[in-house]
């Protein structure tokens, strides 16, 4: 496809034009991310995180490209530098110019899409900072800018405002996780709460029929909150995540005193209900939680359900915690054709994110 077609958009819905959204295991064609220079994202932690991020393409590039966006030259010659020293493939880093607020490219770069003759479109989400926080002006431009780099032509959902006039949809990549064959999953807090602001006044149906028109979903499984600590306020991607089709893993916390039991207990009886698109009964799996994980008074969202999946690899975030090693094993079994890496994530944690708050995978 020519830059000229791309950046023309899509003429209509991707899904009536035959494009769906991959699972996360389908192959990749690269991961991107952002270089981290927000410094009041991690306050007092900061100087660690460039070498966490380094670690997490290290790994990648032994599997595919990785799309790392910088703000300059300068940006780039010093994670250029860095990537050097911890042994990254940088032949395989593509370095894109975008300024950024943030590095979290989860929730600001676009959810891709795949037709059967492998052509891709990106979802160009309305982004407005989990309706939280101001500084999201550099950050609503990233989705297009991914999708430019990838030769992608764009495809920006949209709601009805005032007066008839159709509103950006609002919607962060964190907040939905997909089986490759029309199941979805998020959060009522997160997609349906009034007070989140991000689409005001659109309820299930509507945001469903936006879903179904934007990835080609046939059924969307609505599980209840997100675990405390989260700051988005219910992202999926913290909680439960599709492992396989018709197979999803939840956090589970046995302490009835942390806030966290309710919670997933909850969410665990919602996933051992449900039939995903094709009718099947979930195979649900529960996945530890590590014991509550606090800094400077704050509860963090220490999560393992915030692993990446590469190509030959999955990266889970690990937390000095005992019940590291029981994730880590847990999910080796479950992907018994990739490598399962524990990457240290106490230090990246701190900005209420992890590894896959901070990966976008652009399908092969």
């Amino acid at each position: 496809m020519s830059a000229l077609e791309a950046a023309k958009g899509l003429a209509r819905a991707p899904r009536a034009l035959g494009y769906a959204m991959p699972a996360e295991w389908a192959p990749h064609h690269a991961t991107w991310i952002a270089w981290p220079h927000n410094q009041a994202d991690w306050p007092g932690k900061f100087a660690p995180i460039p070498w966490v991020f380094a670690e997490i393409v290290r790994h990648l590039t032994r599997h595919e490209r990785v799309g790392i966006l910088v703000k300059d030259a300068a940006m780039q010659k010093a994670a250029a530098r860095v990537l050097a020293k911890v042994g990254a493939d940088v032949g395989r880093v593509d370095f894109v110019r975008q300024v950024t607020d943030r590095i979290w490219t989860r929730d600001t770069g676009p959810s891709f899409v795949r037709d059967a003759r492998g052509r891709l479109a990106a979802i160009d989400w309305g982004f407005n900072a989990w309706a939280k926080y101001d500084d999201w002006k550099n950050d609503v431009k990233v989705a297009g800018r991914i999708a430019q780099a990838a030769g992608a032509p764009t495809w920006q959902p949209r709601r009805p405002g005032p007066r008839g006039r159709a509103d950006r949809f609002v919607l962060e990549g964190g907040a939905i996780d997909v089986d490759g064959e029309g199941t979805l999953l998020a959060t009522e807090e997160c997609l349906l709460d009034k007070v989140q602001e991000r689409n005001p006044g659109v309820g299930r149906a509507a945001q469903e029929a936006v879903l179904a028109d934007a990835l080609a979903i046939d059924k969307v499984i609505w599980l209840d909150r997100g675990i405390v600590g989260d700051d988005t306020h219910g992202h999926i991607d913290d909680l439960a995540r599709f492992v396989a089709p018709g197979r999803v893993v939840c956090c589970s916390e046995p302490d009835p005193v942390d806030p966290n039991h309710a919670i997933c207990v909850e969410n665990l009886a919602r996933l051992r209900s449900a039939r995903d698109a094709r009718g099947r009964k979930l195979d649900v799996i529960e996945l530890p939680m590590p014991r509550p994980l606090s800094f400077a008074g704050q509860r963090i969202p220490a999560s393992y359900a915030n692993f990446y999946i590469g190509n030959g690899v999955v990266l889970v975030p690990t937390f000095n915690d005992a019940s590291d090693r029981l994730a880590l094993n847990l999910l080796a079994e479950l992907f018994p054709g990739r490598e399962v890496i524990g990457i240290h994530a106490v230090d990246l944690v701190w900005g209420l994110g992890t590894l896959h708050c901070m990966t976008q995978q652009q399908p092969a």
